[in-house]
């Protein structure tokens, strides 16, 4: 699929945010630590990618009750929504001067116990290794079950993402990178006290419009 940034000034995927935080003192101490870590640009980006992916749990999947919203609290608290997880990816790929923005899916929620359609959250990411003159790749860090296996990869032709929408359930892939979160994600994270009162109140649209047509 062709990636399109909403902005064609890799600056603006480099801004840090209110929500996008990583000049908080913990954010930047796990980057140093990452970064000592690695060997050069791409071995850090795998191992920022890992952390998000791996240390960072799922709130669902815990059972996790307080909903996180900036990339701050999703690391203090070690748990977020697939919303709230790429915030803190991005955090991290930003505070290493990687262009990084946000990608969306649509997708239904269970396919049995709630087979209703909502936003999916994730990463899409610049790097100049990608294509013969630099490009733009999706990375998921939703975190990995059973049934789901996303994966580090720079090849725009082998993505390893969470899901794959299926268009014949009315799924959808939006090709748009965003250089901000939705409002309507940021609204939805920031009114809902609780998990479950979040699951009742889902964002139905982004940017004001159900696509990015």
């Amino acid at each position: 699929m062709k990636l399109t940034p909403n902005s064609n000034q890799l600056s603006d995927y480099l801004q840090e945010t209110e929500i996008i935080d990583f000049s908080n003192y913990e954010i930047q101490a796990v980057s140093e630590k990452l970064k000592s870590q690695s060997t050069d640009e791409i071995d850090l980006m795998k191992r920022i990618y890992a952390f998000v992916r791996d240390e960072i749990s799922h709130s669902v999947d815990i059972g996790g009750c307080t909903v996180t919203l900036k990339a701050s609290d999703v690391l203090k608290e070690k748990h977020g929504i697939c919303f709230a997880k790429s915030h803190l990816l991005a955090a991290l790929y930003r505070l290493n001067k990687i262009p990084t923005g946000f990608c969306y899916q649509k997708l239904i929620l269970d396919d049995e116990a709630a087979p209703i359609l909502i936003f999916h959250g994730l990463c899409g990411v610049y790097s100049d290794t990608v294509g013969e003159n630099g490009g733009w790749v999706r990375l998921d860090p939703r975190g990995n079950k059973v049934g789901v296996d996303a994966q580090f990869s720079l090849n725009p032709n082998e993505e390893k993402i969470a899901f794959i929408a299926r268009p014949e359930f009315g799924e959808e892939d939006f090709h748009m990178i965003y250089v901000n979160p939705a409002p309507e994600v940021i609204q939805a994270l920031m009114e809902c006290k609780t998990r479950e009162d979040l699951w009742k109140n889902l964002p139905m649209e982004i940017y004001g419009k159900n696509s990015d047509e």
